[in-house]
């Protein structure tokens, strides 16, 4: 997240303005509908005070204020993003606090650029009002729901939000120093010639700077970055849980398969974008389904988020939830 400072040399329409002035500061052009989107998101402030009318006249001498997420502003809908509603079979836990829900794949946590986008925030947000409405019927305000932490949107699995922000403080700081520890489960291909290098049982651990390797504008892509040029710290527990057969992976022959399936423990100690994902890449063996590292293509990326285990932001008891991995 950026935020650009900006004057107007003389009276110009804010969408013009922007339009003329983003493609310097991103390196690269930026739509008139995102420009549009970005203003009407309440991202753009004139003067302190924010502005969602595209069409606002700017004076000489304006400032003007740009919050950008480059990930966000840069996303393109995907075409099998999943219609979906929360149900309370998807609810793992539930107290007056906090909601632990199972994430499905294809479907983002929250909201992007692209404001029709619908989102897991959202689907809750929903559903909460719907169950709040049942008790009292006159309800007019949804209710709130804070987001702690995110998935990728291609990774299910236990994700945590807040009901009351009350309990924010507490739960941001037990992601941010990592007392909130997460283990996923990743499925990955292996040339049979070379599964011996990862026999059931080996542990694994990787440790490197990385950081944001694709150019603005580009599909987002991390790898590994030295530190002097702005990679951060991030570590991976790994290991391997066991071969899974190949007939219970649609789209893959069974024996005689020139590739051999791992189902892997993940456990990150870090909380790196992308860390995961760059990390098994860095071994060879990209997870299943990843085409932005290397994976072999497959309906979805196999990463799912199992279990998280963190001091409750009230009682202070430690929980686990969890979800097993249903990759069959």
């Amino acid at each position: 997240m950026k935020t650009f400072c900006l004057v107007a040399q003389k009276s110009v329409s804010l969408n013009e303005f922007l339009r003329l002035q983003l493609p310097h500061l991103l390196g690269t052009e930026v739509s008139n509908s995102k420009i549009r989107r970005l203003i009407v998101a309440g991202s753009v402030s004139v003067g302190g005070r924010q502005i969602r009318l595209p069409g606002f006249n700017l004076r000489a001498g304006s400032e003007v204020s740009v919050l950008i997420d480059e990930e966000k502003l840069f996303f393109e809908k995907q075409p099998d993003d999943i219609n979906y509603e929360l149900t309370p079979k998807d609810i793992l836990f539930e107290d007056e606090n906090i909601i632990v829900v199972n994430k499905p794949t294809h479907f983002p946590t929250e909201a992007g650029m692209v404001g029709s986008r619908d989102n897991l925030h959202a689907a809750i947000v929903r559903f909460l009002f719907e169950r709040q409405k049942i008790e009292h019927p006159n309800a007019k305000n949804p209710p709130y729901l804070g987001i702690m932490h995110r998935l990728d949107r291609d990774t299910s699995g236990v994700i945590l939000f807040t009901k009351t922000r009350s309990v924010n403080a507490a739960c941001h700081e037990m992601f941010e120093s990592h007392t909130a520890r997460k283990v996923y489960n990743a499925v990955v291909a292996v040339k049979s010639s070379e599964s011996t290098k990862f026999p059931v049982g080996k542990k694994i651990t990787v440790d490197f700077p990385m950081g944001r390797i694709s150019p603005k504008g580009q599909a987002a892509k991390w790898g590994k970055v030295s530190e002097k040029n702005g990679g951060l710290s991030s570590r991976t527990d790994f290991e391997v849980l066991k071969e899974i057969d190949p007939e219970s992976l649609p789209d893959f022959a069974p024996a005689g398969s020139k590739y051999t399936f791992l189902l892997l423990k993940c456990s990150p100690l870090t909380g790196r974008t992308h860390q995961i994902r760059v990390h098994l890449a860095s071994l060879g063996i990209p997870i299943l389904g990843d085409s932005l590292y290397g994976g072999l293509d497959y309906e979805r990326i196999m990463l799912h988020a199992e279990s998280l285990t963190f001091p409750h932001p009230v009682s202070g008891e430690t929980m686990t939830v969890t979800s097993p991995f249903k990759y069959t």
